[in-house]
């Protein structure tokens, strides 16, 4: 891996199948072995040689020799679509096939030693914590647990019942599993399962993603007891914290080049310096392999042994004869501090600049908090690779607008809320300070180009839509409060010649009365029916008549919401009709 950038024209090249080869596999005990299954039905295992290199110099550049295979596998009759090695177990590797059985093999005797058969193509499987059990789903939309060494079904039920692929993953050492798949409708869902009673079906209900149409292959990381969802097709990878039997979205990684595959770095080999929490290796095409590094933003120099539990050693807890005898065991284990103090190294940690981790993704410690304000822009920046990738910051940003809208809503449960605001404050503060009622209140409602910025957000929507005059009229005053504060402090000042009669300087100042009236400065801020409401009715109206306004304004913005909703829910019925049609 560290041999990286373009590549030469000619490289050794590893050959043997004789047919497109599906899957891969590396050895979770053996770096250089990797095992591969192939559409002639085997499945090679390799050894890289010592010393391997894509990069030949000298006179090995015209003397370039391909990697042959150590062995084939065979006894499935169809093509091997998928390859597992065992978790704990040294030379058991799992695999499935289109003559709808998953088999287990001892790599070192180049047999199978169990055959779990199935009534359809199975699409994914996984081992659970110890690799005692398998979770399997099939395109018979079943989801099923089996005793491998015993070959028998200890719980089934029905998954998802889309008619496209789903995946299963198991969630760490628990009795968990996840699903991703589709719905009739055929939109994208996750679901959380018993393993010991699948028939129950999923716990809660299935989490409906979007109505996109690749399949979403799922990646859990023990460590951080996050999923991490990558779409096949898209370029997004979406992160979720698993906690009690449910899954809190925590942001999205966006990308615009999609991913045609997806591995993940084991966390032994992670970058513990700088706070990486897992790096995959996404497949942008058949040239291009990019690193997705995700960080979490910490200062501290010390080892964060919050983020950092023990990770997977890399070594075997069991032989093959052992696991096949009927044994179990957890898998051996390192701690995390070693590699940042340096007691145990690895070989998979690239040379970078410590500066690069400081805008990296969120961090984990407060996952609740990060679901329930999803929408912000700030999580949505986080999760950024290593990569340099500017788009996806832009992405981002567009993703969570359309969620201001729920700004209104908070308006509508208090009236009190909105003068809490610092556009109206600042107004309402003026006025009072001459009443000698509100010279703190003053001092704390300063103009910020936050709010300003919130406030047009909200407003752009209305504005935007062909419903009446009156919406329109509504919008005026808002468009101006990103201004400079200048036309704000002038403002209200014509009003205070009214009550503070002993302030002389007051009363030389008509111009800001002529702009308001003949300029264009300080017209846009309030509506003339305000200006009148203020100097002939005082405060207590004017706050009526703004309710009135803001009232209506969130009126406006539910129904065009209303309306968004009923087309989407057009589109997706129209797309479910097309994939109908192409289906007959």
């Amino acid at each position: 891996m560290s041999e990286v950038g373009k590549l030469p024209d000619k490289i050794p090249l590893f050959r043997g199948h004789t047919a497109a080869v599906l899957d891969t596999d590396w050895n979770p005990f053996d770096e250089t072995m990797v095992a591969s299954a192939s559409d002639d039905g085997k499945i090679g295992i390799w050894k890289v040689p010592e010393g391997f290199t894509l990069r030949p110099v000298g006179e090995d550049v015209d003397d370039i020799k391909d990697v042959e295979p150590v062995k084939f596998l065979t006894g499935h009759s169809k093509k091997v679509g998928h390859i597992q090695f065992h978790p704990v177990a040294e030379n058991i590797l799992a695999s499935s096939s289109g003559d709808y059985t998953v088999r287990i093999w001892d790599i070192e005797q180049g047999k199978a030693l169990y055959t779990l058969p199935h009534k359809d193509l199975i699409t994914s499987f996984a081992f659970n914590h110890d690799g005692s059990l398998l979770a399997t789903a099939s395109r018979d939309k079943k989801l099923r647990v089996w005793d491998i060494r015993q070959e028998k079904i200890i719980s089934e039920g029905a998954g998802h019942a889309g008619a496209k692929a789903s995946r299963v993953v198991w969630l760490g050492d628990s009795d968990r599993l996840a699903t991703t798949g589709f719905s009739r409708m055929s939109d994208r869902q996750l679901g959380v399962w018993n393993a010991t009673d699948l028939a129950s079906g999923p716990i809660g209900s299935f989490i409906v993603l979007d109505s996109s149409a690749g399949i979403c292959m799922p990646f859990y990381d023990e460590g951080t007891k996050c999923l991490y969802l990558a779409g096949k097709g898209d370029g997004n990878i979406r992160y979720f914290e698993f906690v009690n039997d449910e899954f809190i979205a925590l942001s999205e990684y966006q990308s615009i080049e999609p991913q045609r595959g997806m591995g993940v770095l084991p966390r032994r080999a992670l970058d513990v310096k700088q706070h990486e929490v897992v790096r995959f290796y996404k497949m942008v095409n058949d040239s291009l392999i990019e690193p997705v590094q995700f960080f979490v933003p910490r200062r501290a120099d010390t080892f964060q042994d919050d983020i950092y539990p023990e990770a997977r050693a890399g070594e075997h807890a069991l032989t093959a004869e052992e696991w096949a005898s009927g044994k179990n065991s957890a898998p051996k284990v390192i701690s995390l501090a070693d590699v940042f103090d340096g007691k145990t190294g690895s070989s998979f940690i690239p040379e970078k600049k410590p500066e690069q981790p400081a805008p990296k993704s969120e961090p984990k410690s407060e996952p609740k908090s990060e679901a329930k304000e999803a929408p912000k822009e700030e999580p949505k920046e986080e999760p950024k690779p290593a990569a340099v990738k500017e788009e996806p910051k832009t992405e981002t940003k567009e993703v969570s607008t359309p969620a201001t809208p729920s700004t209104p809503r908070s308006i509508k449960q208090d009236d009190t809320d909105i003068f809490a605001s610092k556009d109206v404050q600042k107004f309402l503060a003026k006025d009072a300070e001459k009443e000698d009622e509100g010279e703190k209140e003053d001092e704390d409602s300063a103009w910020k180009d936050e709010d300003d910025i919130v406030i047009v957000k909200d407003d752009k929507i209305p504005s935007s839509s062909t419903k009446s005059n009156a919406v329109a009229e509504e919008t005026k005053p808002e468009p101006a409060t990103p201004t400079s504060s200048t036309p704000v402090d002038d403002e209200p000042k014509p009003t205070e010649t009214k009550e503070p009669e002993t302030k002389e300087p007051e009363t030389k100042k008509p111009e800001p009365t002529e702009a308001t009236t003949n300029g264009n400065v300080h017209t846009p801020l309030l509506p003339k029916s305000l200006h009148e409401t203020l100097s002939q009715h005082g405060v207590d109206k004017t706050v009526e008549v703004l309710v009135d306004h803001v009232t209506k304004l969130t009126t406006t913005v539910q129904s065009l919401l209303a309306d968004v909703e009923k087309k989407h829910s057009h589109i997706q019925s129209l797309e479910a009709k097309l994939e109908q049609a192409l289906k007959k």
